[in-house]
């Protein structure tokens, strides 16, 4: 029985030790939400937002590389970098939307002019 306490309490410490000589897990929530987000708004099939959310996505697994190797400091300054690529991934969509959504409304108009027979707008 005391032999089975001492093998217990070595485990216990060696368990101990080794989570103690493990790297601190980096915080990756903001990044993954903004890349999640890009992917909700349609980045992958914005050319310009496409490229921006490849990037935070090869940035965000660089990051679980580097913490893995216990590098910290640099995993977040990865982390950044796949949070504002990922942001910026969805500011292009929605642009790139904002643009197709002004681009139909102006044909729009120039239909019911048409239909309506109104002067041309002035150039």
């Amino acid at each position: 029985m005391r032999h089975v306490n001492m093998l217990a309490g070595s485990v216990l410490f060696i368990a101990l030790i080794a989570g103690c000589g493990s790297s601190e897990a980096v915080n990756n929530e903001a990044s993954t939400s903004a890349i999640r987000a890009a992917e909700e708004v349609g980045a992958a099939d914005v050319a310009s937002a496409s490229l921006y959310l490849q990037l935070a996505k090869e940035e965000l697994e660089n990051a679980k590389g580097l913490a893995a190797k216990g590098e910290k400091e640099e995993a977040e300054s990865m982390l950044l970098r796949a949070e504002a690529d990922g942001e910026l991934a969805v500011a292009l969509s929605r642009s790139d939307a904002d643009k197709t959504e002004a681009t139909k409304a102006i044909e729009r108009v120039r239909q019911l002019r048409e239909e309506n027979q109104l002067p041309k707008e002035r150039n």
